[in-house]
This record gives structure tokens, sequence and C-alpha cells, in this order.
């Protein structure tokens, strides 16, 4: 132990003053910093500190790989020259780049390493940096930010403004790491906020939508309300997708898991087809019963008969008051909850009642809701080709009509971000 610490001692003066090892001739010749930095390896330095070396000298070579390149950053290499000696030289500091970043893991941020790709497949960088790129993000991609992931798409072949089939090579590798817990559930959302910006392109065909939302498995998204989002964008950006189409990109959504408000969002979306509507408006109904069935039981062990408190133990005065505001919390929860139900339930007979025949509404249970989105989905099938047709009407015609009777007004956030 003793004769570690004088090491350690050395590392630590290396640390605290390592921008002596780097005069100006580092920042004018990338072969000196490269020499000048496998020395200061040598010396023990712990790799987290080798990578804001290097983050710190890129962004002078390099000002799109500074998080403050906006701010208008001046640097050594702004001498006029041609646009292709300027390429060529990023291309060279790139590939150098890449080759001295150290291997461990977290070394180097996540953000600049996607700007270090961004700049790589503008200069088009030999393919083996840039896969070393992608695998090194990958490993980190649930650090990364939206605005970082953005990269535009430098192929000409890709017609998508942003490059989306990169983003699905990411993601997909970050799969293959058996990544989970907190880490997929950070990239869950980061992939649903990326598909709502990419939606807006016109040129994204729903294969690619479809095959980058999947790529997620269903658990990750612990509510569906930003991928709910993403999907209307893409219909409110493609007026001509089918209506097979529609129904094959709303099988990506799990009804069970919108918030109210994303619900009754999509209950008054005419974009959306009616057999996604009936299973947001069932999977709501089967919320209400649980959520009355458990404030029942609730009520019920809270009651002085419940024996959850020992015999003869009296509850002071705080504890009953704060009994009681809970209790009185639960039913104006389900009071509200009843009444967006009886609304939802008396639109569904005049929806029934005007297009009399168009559905099976007995074998739905509708008086009642006793069924389950499982036979909705059933019963449509088995209606064939010629009701379908009728069914777009009716679902044009469902959301104008429940606009009214559902709720008074759409919620301020959907509206701005949806509508």
């Amino acid at each position: 132990m003793e004769m570690k610490k004088p090491c350690c001692e050395e590392s630590e003066t290396i640390v605290g003053s390592w921008e002596c090892w780097f005069d100006d001739a580092c920042i004018v010749d990338m072969d000196y910093f490269v020499k000048t930095l496998s020395s200061i390896k040598q010396k023990g330095v712990r790799a987290d500190l080798i990578g804001s070396i290097i983050t710190h000298y890129a962004s002078i070579w390099l000002p799109d790989l500074s998080s403050s390149a906006e701010n208008g950053v001046t640097t050594h290499f702004q001498s006029p020259e041609s646009v292709t000696n300027s390429w060529m030289k990023k291309r060279f500091f790139v590939e150098t780049l890449v080759s001295v970043l150290p291997p461990e893991k977290d070394s180097v941020p996540c953000n600049f390493l996607l700007r270090l790709l961004r700049t790589a497949n503008m200069v088009r960088v030999d393919a083996t940096y840039r896969g070393e790129l992608e695998n090194r993000i990958s490993w980190q991609l649930d650090q990364a930010s939206l605005k970082e992931l953005m990269i535009p798409s430098f192929s000409h072949t890709c017609g998508t403004l942003l490059d989306v089939e990169l983003v699905l090579r990411l993601v997909k590798r970050f799969m293959s790491l058996d990544r989970d817990g907190a880490a997929l559930v950070k990239v869950a959302k980061l992939v649903d906020c990326y598909l709502a910006e990419a939606a807006v392109d016109a040129n994204l065909t729903l294969s690619e939508f479809i095959a980058l939302a999947g790529a997620l498995p269903s658990h990750s998204r612990a509510t569906d309300d930003g991928l709910y989002r993403a999907i209307d964008t893409y219909l409110k950006a493609h007026p001509d997708v089918s209506k097979q189409e529609r129904k094959g990109l709303c099988r990506l959504l799990d009804s069970r898991k919108l918030t109210t408000e994303a619900s009754l969002h999509a209950a008054q979306n005419e974009r959306l087809p009616v057999r996604a509507v009936i299973q947001v408006l069932f999977s709501e109904q089967t919320k209400l019963n649980r959520h009355i069935d458990w404030s029942g039981s609730f009520s019920s062990l809270r009651s002085p008969n419940g024996g959850l408190d020992p015999p003869g133990r009296c509850l002071s005065k705080r504890e009953t008051n704060a009994q009681q505001m809970e209790i009185r919390k639960l039913k104006e929860d389900v009071y509200r909850l009843q009444s967006q139900f009886n609304a939802m339930q008396g639109q569904m007979e005049r929806m029934a009642a005007k297009k009399k025949g168009l559905f099976k509404w007995r074998k739905f249970g509708m008086p009642t809701f006793s069924r389950n989105v499982g036979e909705v989905e059933k019963i449509e099938e088995e209606e064939g080709e010629e009701e379908a047709e009728r069914e777009v009407g009716f679902g044009r015609q469902t959301p104008m009509d429940m606009k009214t009777s559902l709720v008074k007004r759409t919620p301020h956030k959907w509206r701005k971000s949806m509508s």
C-alpha cells in the first residue's frame, strides 16, 4: 500500500495540471497530440479524465463537436481553404479521435459520441470507425439526448430528413446487450420522442415507423402516451394512409397503458380507426370497475370492524382526519370516473341506435360492458368487408358526436401537441 501511494500522488499531480502537458504544438500537430496523450495514459490517469482531455481538444479542432458550437467558438482552422481540403482534414481528425478513445464504458459522454458520429457521417469516414462509434453509443444509449440523437441523413439513397435507419441500428444493438430496468425505460421514452419528431416527415414510410416503434418490448413503456402521440402525429402528417395500415399502426398501442387524459383524446380522435377507439373505451371501463372495487375494499378495510387495528386501540384525531381525507378523495375520483363512463356509455348507445346493424352490440354486452376487448376484435373479424366499408363512415362520425358529450373540452396539453 505504501509503495502505491507515491504513484497515486503522481497521478493526481498529472490530473491537476494536465493542460501543462499540451502546448500549442498539440493543437496544430495531431500526431504530436496523440503521442502526448499516450504518455499520459502510461502515467495511470483515469479513463474518464482521458476522455475529458479528448473532448476538450476535439472541440477546438472540430467546433461541431462542442455543445456550445452555436455560440461561435473560434478555431485554428478558419483560414480560407477549399471544401475538399476541409473535409479531408475533418475526416482525418475524426478517425484519429476514434482511434484514441479509451475502451472503458462511460469514459466519454454519449452526446459527444453522437456529435462525433454526425460529423463522421457527414465527411464519409471509413465504415470501420463509424461502426466503432455506433457500438460505443449503443452501450450508453440511455444517456443520449433527443437533440443529439436527431442526426440528419447524409445519404442520397435515404428519403427522410433524419437518419432513422441509424437510430434503429442503435436501438437494436442496445437491446442485444440485454439491457433492462431504468436504462430500458429511458431508451423507450427517447425513442417515442424521436418518433414524434420524425413522424412529421412525409417521406417516413410506415414500415420504418413500425420497425423503430416495435424494436422495444412492450414492458419497456410504463405508459403508451408517448407512443400514442407519435402515432397520432404520423397519421396527421400522412392523411393518405389506408384503413388497414391505420389498424396495423394502432396495434402497436396498448390501450390499457394509456392515461385517462390520453384516452379521452383518443376517444375523440377522428384519425384513429373505430376499432382502436372502442378498445380505448373498454379499457377505461375496466379501469373504472377496478377502481370502484378497490375503493370498496378499502372502505371495508378501514371500517371499525375491518380487523386491521388491534382490539381496544383508538385512532388518534390526526389518523382519523387523514383517513377521512383519503376516503373523500377516493370518492371524488370514483364520482368523476363514473360521470365520464356514463357519458361514454350514453354516447355509444346513441351510436348503436344510429348505426343499427353495423355492430352486434348485444354480443358486446354494451349496457353493462361485461365483455372484454378480445371479444370486440373477434366480432369485428366476423363482420366481413361490406360492414368494414360502412365502418369508415361510422368512424368519422364517432369522434364528432363524442366531442360534446364525452368531455366539455380537450385537455390543453393534448390539444396543443396533437389536435
